[in-house]
């Protein structure tokens, strides 16, 4: 009897070691998942885009088309820029960006193309208009079976972050795009603790389009709240909006420093200085004219802290040495 157990138990232990065999050769074979595909296979999810859309998700994007240059920064921002298949003629930061396929010129876009690339989302913008003809173009898309996230323009620093915090849930990285805002935020707030101890303001004239169309942005503006951060004062900070100006308004405001963002003159601080009857201005005798980078200065994506620093630096030197 003794025996007959010792044979059924020989034979229920080599049947074990047979599993167990199957099982670890099994396990050898078995594809590593990592965190990112542990991502794509996470059950459906749903996210709320700025027209009040619920885009729902059965797995995190794996391509993406960006229509707006501030969201494809954001995404680069995020890790995720290998993702984006189509972007824009503006698309040009970070470098990879240029590396991408044209397929829009950031108001008209190439709905065949997008459609060819058949990506998984489009990242998209609206400016809030309800029949705007972007909307129209994206409903398009949409009808195609196309998936579209649209975000409104950022007109603030609260907005910039929202639009982070969206694009990163989209993307299935939400604790990323926590990290990336604490961080722009952690150095707006290093700026602001150098310029904090400013006794009076410098005033500053900001250009962003030059004769003979002059045009300043006033309050109400992206640029305006740079100035602020940056703790300087604009001297027509009483205009809403993007408003014009004359060379009369400019020279009566005395600016002490002027700013411009126009990149498509020749040496855009070297043509303010020559201005005839400029010379009277405080900024033009100090030579204190300077260009900034358009695209870091007027874009509302994650270089706004590089914006406000630039800022900053041009009106207080002294303070960054």
């Amino acid at each position: 009897m003794k025996k007959m157990f010792k044979l059924q138990w020989l034979s229920v232990l080599m049947l074990a070691l047979v599993l167990v065999g199957c099982g670890a050769k099994e396990d050898t074979n078995k594809k590593t998942v990592s965190k990112e595909d542990q991502q794509v296979e996470k059950t459906s999810y749903k996210v709320k885009d700025d027209r009040g859309v619920e885009v729902e998700f059965t797995a995190v994007p794996k391509t993406i088309v960006s229509l707006q240059p501030s969201n494809t920064e954001i995404l680069f921002s995020l890790g995720v820029g290998d993702k984006i298949v189509g972007a824009t003629e503006y698309d040009t930061y970070p470098e990879e960006a240029q590396k991408i396929e044209r397929v829009s010129d950031s108001t008209k876009f190439n709905s065949e193309r997008i459609l060819a690339l058949k990506p998984d989302v489009v990242i998209a913008y609206t400016t809030g208009g309800k029949d705007e003809e972007n909307l129209n173009g994206l409903k398009g898309l949409e009808d195609a079976g196309i998936k579209v996230f649209a975000i409104q323009s950022a007109e603030s620093f609260d907005d910039v972050y929202g639009d982070i915090e969206q694009i990163a849930t989209v993307m299935g990285i939400k604790d990323k795009g926590d990290k990336l805002n604490e961080d722009i935020k952690a150095k707006i707030a290093d700026v602001q603790a150098k310029v904090k101890d400013v006794k009076k303001q410098k005033s500053i004239y900001l250009e962003i389009s030059p004769k003979p169309s002059i045009y300043t942005a006033g309050s109400g503006t992206f640029q305006q709240e740079i100035l602020d951060t940056a703790n300087v004062k604009n001297v027509f900070d009483e205009l809403q909006g993007w408003k014009p100006v004359s060379e009369e308004d400019v020279i009566a405001k005395n600016p002490e420093v002027i700013l411009t963002t126009v990149n498509y003159v020749k040496d855009p601080a070297a043509e303010i200085l020559s201005r005839d009857g400029w010379n009277s201005i405080t900024a033009i005798q100090n030579k204190a004219v300077y260009y900034i980078d358009t695209d870091i200065s007027n874009r509302p994506g994650p270089r706004i802290s590089e914006a406000v620093e630039l800022i900053a630096k041009a009106a207080y030197p002294e303070l960054f040495k």
